[in-house]
């Protein structure tokens, strides 16, 4: 291990008891990044642009505010207290299985966590983003890997960060960046790292999750790899608003270029509709947009030859674009349940760029069955009315398959929220059980204590009977 990566896991380490300590100073500190974050917009939205491509205004200007928004939330999510969980059980003799003794129980933080930037949101997903915020307010130290898409920008964000984190009374070793592959690997593998987070492709997201599960001390690592976000239109809507749903498709599945983890990959058209034909015919007529980087734009273009190639294929917008340089032409693909659930390896993994699969269906038994095939996912979408006769069965069915369900809309929004799920089974994240953005994200870095018949005076100030400042349930009472 080289010298300066010991040196950050060394302060991280011995950060981890400052930072664990109270919840008033950690709301300062998020609020803190968020107002620097917020003042050196001039500087950074320009270096944003420069290294990803995309552009300034709306697009990354929104993202910023986005992150520095999630960054007060979670300040608020940790203040309001509730993510603490205290529950109190105060002794009982009478308890039906024998005498209770006193229990109280509360959240308390892992400790340092390793996050691995994600590159196409250079500011939310990234250095300062969502995962950073979240284990900041759960009293964690944290070390970003910083992905290789943006360094400049990395550089200049870290140092952001460090220095308004340090002029909020945060420790040192509170925050830390490092770079490179070898060096994330090495970080993962050693014994101060209590949690990892990650945001990327399912290939790496899955050699990183096996190594977390191979150290002689297991930790949790929470993977958001990825999700082809299945999308279903009954008949009903089909006949009703064919206009809305192909312009907001096509509107979803080429925004930003289609490098959304959240973007509509395999959509589902009844048959006879001709709902595919006039997908196809408007993404073709969408302008280009660049890629994030030169090697994206490359795994796009061979992913997509593969599915024009594919035989259970019979029509694509892809045909005669060779895919070079950086913004390729968005693409829609059809095909048929059938073909869909005899090969979804092939046809039902992501293709992360601006194309879409169509996937016509003529009856729910295959419908289900093509569905059924599809590996977990981020989100999924219906598009229909309230009394179609296919929806008993079928939101049951998508709800065992996404996080997030979405009604007549398109999942390319995910707000920050009290409520938000984003997350669902493998290979959309390697923990369903969590969620990586909203105030449910905190909770990943954090683990349960329980103290028995402990003095007052001895107990953590959530657990105790004056004044917690927390949400507390009390013999089973909130």
């Amino acid at each position: 291990m080289h010298d300066e990566l010991e040196t950050v896991l060394a302060e991280a380490a011995a950060a981890a008891p400052v930072a664990a300590a109270g919840t008033t100073g950690r709301r300062a500190w998020l609020c803190a990044v968020a107002d620097a974050l917020e003042a050196a917009s001039g500087e950074l939205l320009p270096l944003a642009h420069a290294e990803t491509h995309l552009p300034e205004h709306p697009r990354l200007a929104g993202e910023l505010v986005r992150t520095t928004f999630q960054l007060r939330f979670l300040g608020d999510v940790i203040a309001e207290g509730s993510v603490h969980d205290a529950v109190v059980d105060t002794a009982d003799p009478d308890w039906p299985m024998g005498p209770r003794p006193d229990l109280r129980r509360h959240q308390v933080p892992l400790g340092p966590v390793l996050v691995f930037a994600a590159g196409n949101f250079p500011f939310a997903f990234s250095v300062a983003g969502g995962d950073t915020a979240a284990a900041l307010a759960a009293g964690c130290p944290v070390v970003v890997k910083a992905h290789p898409g943006h360094p400049e920008l990395s550089r200049r964000t870290a140092a952001i960060v460090r220095d308004a984190l340090r002029a909020a009374g945060a420790p040192d070793g509170a925050f830390a960046l490092v770079e490179g592959v070898e060096t994330g690997v090495d970080a993962l593998r050693d014994p101060r790292i209590a949690a990892a987070a990650f945001t990327g492709s399912v290939h790496g997201g899955r050699a990183l999750h096996d190594i977390a599960a191979a150290r002689p001390v297991p930790i949790p690592f929470f993977g958001e790899l990825g999700s082809v976000n299945p999308v279903v239109v009954t008949p009903s809507a089909a006949a009703g608003r064919p206009d809305e749903i192909v312009s907001g498709l096509v509107g979803s599945a080429t925004l930003g270029a289609g490098q959304f983890c959240t973007q509509p990959g395999v959509v589902f058209v009844p048959a006879g509709s001709g709902l595919e034909g006039r997908v196809q015919e408007a993404i073709a007529a969408v302008e280009p947009q660049p890629m994030l980087t030169a090697a994206g734009a490359q795994a796009f273009a061979q992913r997509r030859a593969a599915l024009a190639a594919h035989p259970g294929v019979h029509s694509s917008t892809a045909a005669g674009d060779t895919g070079d340089g950086l913004a390729p032409r968005p693409s829609a693909h059809v095909t048929t349940a059938a073909a869909l659930a005899a090969d979804p390896d092939a046809l039902g993994a992501e293709c992360f760029g601006p194309s879409t699969l169509l996937v016509t269906w003529s009856g729910t038994g295959e419908l289900h069955a093509a569905l059924r095939a599809l590996g977990g996912a981020l989100t999924a979408t219906v598009h229909g009315n309230p009394g179609d006769p296919e929806l008993p069965e079928l939101l049951p069915l998508l709800a065992g398959l996404a996080g997030r369900l979405v009604w007549n809309g398109w999942p390319t929004g995910v707000t920050v929220s009290w409520a938000q799920q984003h997350g669902g089974p493998y290979p959309a994240t390697t923990a369903p059980s969590t969620t990586s953005v909203g105030a449910g994200a905190v909770s990943r870095f954090l683990r349960p204590v329980a103290w028995q018949g402990f003095p007052q005076e001895l107990l953590p100030p959530e657990l105790r009977d004056d004044d917690p400042g927390v949400p507390q349930r009390r013999d089973g009472v909130r």
